[in-house]
């Protein structure tokens, strides 16, 4: 990797620089836990960039402009909502059932000084929190297909939060499936980093 790319990507996406300084750290930390974790995929290291700091990055302009507070389900390594949280100033909550990436996510958090909260819980039990956090913008990337992802972020939907998550190539399936269950309003957004995929935004998402 040049110092080119993450410089590109920075300008591209109008990151400050104390975030930018943040981001690279946050990287650094990445590839040194991957080396003992599985928390992106082995054959993606060598275009960390590309393939997972662009794919966060790109949620930037789709924010709702009031954002404040984020939510990340199966949150991994973080990727799309902790470097968020770091791009944008936000607080993130991040929901991490694995003990051992829940410790990396704290940890990226300390070392990067994000306003982070790392939930180690399982996705099935938030609709049986009574505090759940007010957030105005659910994400998640990679986690599950839409019918099962709207039923893990419904807690937070239901409460007027916009949801946005990565999808794929199949994600017109997923569509059509989803809506024998729910009625929403849903914006589809090319991906910026990746030909086939696509941002779906959700709102005002209700069970039918």
């Amino acid at each position: 990797m040049t110092r080119r790319i993450p410089e590109l990507l920075f300008d591209r996406f109008n990151v400050s620089r104390e975030s930018r300084q943040k981001i690279e750290a946050y990287v650094k930390l990445l590839l040194q836990w991957q080396q003992r974790i599985n928390l992106i995929g082995p054959a993606t290291v060598d275009s960390v960039w590309e393939r997972h700091i662009c794919d966060a990055l790109q949620l930037l302009p789709l924010l709702p402009p009031d954002t404040r507070v984020i939510a990340e389900l199966g949150s991994g390594a973080g990727i799309p909502g902790l470097v968020v949280a770091m791009a944008c100033g936000l607080e993130a909550h991040l929901y991490e059932s694995n003990g051992k990436k829940a410790a990396f996510l704290r940890e990226a958090a300390r070392q990067s000084g994000t306003r982070a909260v790392v939930h180690n819980v399982r996705l099935e039990t938030l609709r049986n929190e009574r505090d759940l956090p007010q957030v105005q913008c659910v994400v998640a990337r990679a986690l599950a297909p839409l019918p099962l992802l709207l039923h893990y972020a419904e807690p937070f939907l239901s409460r007027g939060s916009m949801g946005l998550f990565h999808k794929g190539q199949d994600v017109d399936a997923e569509l059509t499936e989803a809506t024998k269950y729910w009625r929403m309003v849903v914006g589809k957004h090319a991906s910026q980093c990746d030909s086939r995929g696509v941002i779906l935004e959700i709102q005002e998402a209700n069970r039918v």
